[in-house]
């Protein structure tokens, strides 16, 4: 019998809306497989982070277009579990919650989307990768041999933010359980109805509600799926 290594490999996209459990699943279910794990919602805070330091982000409220000479310098990396932005090191800064409430606007932006799709389907290019993010399985890899679609209730994604949050941050100063699930109602919004690659669901695309699931379970069943289509 073939080992995972030896099979053909394939690329799994997994999508869905703010906290629904995309990124943690993305990374365990890549570690089962032995493959590239590719945090896109990562990359988009990086470009809003960027924004944020180089203090840009309110002129690029006003003048969209004056993103484009700050993503030409743009360099992202991954090693293991930390992210890099322009070479430093930007795991934690990127959840910061100040980032969380601008990273629906910066994704919206066409110069954004474009220049990170671009570096998305080269870190892809030799599939064995599993990617998460908005638009991994309708734009950026609509052949992807496994796409999956995590949804969960707004309630439960909020406690799951607060609860990341304070782990990382403490509780001071943290905002309330309710403001963030208005914040994640308005981010779906604003996700759902942005002009550019808008959050849907592919047609291909297996739905999963991950509201009353542990990690473990909905871990399980993405791997299980990935294991047949990896065998198919």
């Amino acid at each position: 019998m073939k080992s995972i290594e030896q099979k053909r490999k394939i690329i799994v996209a997994i999508d869905g809306p703010a906290a629904s459990g995309k990124s943690t699943t993305a990374r365990k279910v890549s570690n089962m497989l032995g493959y590239i794990y590719i945090d896109t919602g990562a990359m988009f805070r990086c470009v809003t982070l960027k924004a944020i330091r180089e203090g840009v982000l309110e002129r690029i409220h006003q003048e969209p277009e004056l993103i484009v000479p700050h993503l030409s310098s743009l360099t992202i990396a991954f090693d293991r579990d930390r992210v890099f932005l322009d070479g430093s090191d930007v795991t934690d800064a990127i959840r910061d919650n100040s980032v969380s409430r601008e990273v629906s606007f910066i994704s919206s932006l066409k110069p954004v989307r474009d220049k990170l799709k671009e570096m998305q389907r080269r870190m892809g290019d030799e599939r064995g990768v599993v990617m998460d993010g908005r638009d991994i399985g309708t734009v950026v890899f609509p052949d992807a041999e496994l796409k999956v679609f995590l949804i969960a209730d707004p309630a439960e994604r909020a406690k799951r933010r607060y609860a990341e949050l304070e782990s990382k941050q403490g509780a001071a100063g943290l905002p309330t359980v309710e403001e963030l699930e208005q914040e994640i109602i308005q981010r779906d919004r604003d996700d759902r109805e942005r002009t550019h690659a808008p959050l849907r669901k592919h047609e291909d695309a297996v739905e999963v509600d991950t509201s009353t699931l542990t990690i473990d379970e909905q871990v399980t069943m993405v791997y299980q799926l990935a294991m047949e289509r990896i065998s198919a």
